[in-house]
């Protein structure tokens, strides 16, 4: 189970940088080649069709497939790509049904055991795999697991799960962003004031200061305060923030918007030779929600997006949609949640206008990759 995680994650990791060249082999070609989720079953005329920046199609698994690459629990999938910002779709999709055993010492027999080094030692193999290929770049990542009548949510990154029960909402991961992990990235800075190459201060103050004001009193704030306070301006306040920017402006060294996931490991501040890799967590959130312990209906899911959906669309708004296309459905019909993850789709992005892709109530719409699971949890307990 564990190296087909890995295989998964490397893909991740690797496969958009890698489909431009980076990481070839003369011989064998790309290390980790671009792709679309397997799941879809994707002609290569779709998968070109799929690419189109200006069209954006929506792109779902077959309706009512019942092959074995088919998503478990008639789980809804959607996906479109972003509106010319990159190349390629930088979202990448994935499923896997695996069998875990656990063999014991008898009668001589060798025991199967599974060793998992933790998200640390992953983050280390890819940094090898990147390394020994040529592979630049990074991905966040969130991760469903059901095992065991539990579903394990594992987030590092900027994409989010949503559970949908009796009509309300929970959260299941929260966003590592410069703002939410600011604490933690000033703390660091403190303690290992190498990092900052001398060029970015780990206080953080209201606006960017000037020459001017040295020896004036400014607002801060450091890693073990909440709210502000004043201090005398110092010649060494007049540095670059370590964090800057408020919400999707955030960047780490004004370099970087996200402050978990994997890789990532030869970013640099822009014209240095900083590492802004020490800042990057690999270590995910992981949050556990018992499915035995609520009574759920037919219309209780989970929504996994990425950042593209979450950024136009809030918790309350994919709930009312999802809830509306779930209850014009009938319970039996196996293709219900496809269509409530192409509505969330569908939504966030938009339909194309003269002034780009707007919302039904005209404001803008979401130009970035987006990708989208619905997960049922009636039924299989």
């Amino acid at each position: 189970m564990i190296s087909r995680v890995k295989a998964a994650v490397a893909q991740l990791v690797g496969g958009t940088a890698s489909s431009s060249g980076a990481g070839s082999c003369p011989d064998s070609g790309p290390r980790f080649p671009y792709s679309r989720p397997v799941f879809l079953q994707l002609s290569p005329e779709e998968s070109e069709r799929a690419a189109d920046h200006s069209g954006r199609p929506i792109l779902v698994p077959a309706l009512g497939s019942r092959s074995r690459l088919a998503l478990p629990w008639h789980t809804g999938y959607a996906e479109v790509i972003n509106a010319g910002k990159s190349v390629l779709n930088e979202d990448q999709a994935a499923r896997e049904i695996v069998q875990v055993e656990r063999k014991d010492w008898k009668n001589g027999t060798a025991a199967e055991t599974v060793k998992d080094d933790g998200s640390a030692g992953k983050d280390e193999q890819i940094e090898r795999e990147q390394s020994s290929h040529g592979i630049l770049g990074g991905c966040c990542a969130l991760a469903v697991v059901y095992l065991l009548g539990k579903y394990y949510v594992a987030n590092a990154g900027d994409s989010r799960a949503i559970l949908i029960r009796g009509g309300e909402t929970i959260p299941l991961s929260n966003e590592f962003t410069p703002e939410s992990e600011r604490q933690r990235l000033q703390y660091l800075g403190y303690l290992q004031p190498h990092l900052l190459g001398n060029e970015f201060t780990h206080l953080e103050f209201p606006r960017r200061i000037q020459h001017r004001e040295i020896g004036r009193k400014m607002l801060f704030r450091d890693y073990s305060m909440t709210g502000w306070a004043y201090k005398t301006i110092e010649e060494d306040d007049l540095k670059f923030p370590l964090v800057y920017g408020e919400g999707k402006k955030a960047r780490v060294m004004a370099t970087i918007g996200v402050t978990r996931g994997l890789g990532d490991h030869n970013l640099k501040v822009y014209c240095s030779n900083i590492h802004i890799k020490p800042f990057l967590s690999c270590v995910p959130e992981v949050k556990v929600y018992d499915v035995a312990q609520h009574e759920h209906g037919v219309d209780d899911v989970i929504v996994l997006g990425t950042d593209g959906l979450w950024d136009v669309v809030s918790d309350r708004e994919v709930a009312d949609a999802v809830i509306r296309i779930l209850s014009s459905c009938d319970a039996d019909n196996p293709n219900r949640f496809t269509l409530a993850a192409q509505e969330l789709v569908m939504r966030s992005r938009g339909i194309l206008k003269e002034h780009g892709w707007r919302l039904s109530n005209d404001r803008l719409g979401s130009g970035d990759d987006i990708s989208v699971f619905v997960i049922p949890l009636y039924g299989h307990t």
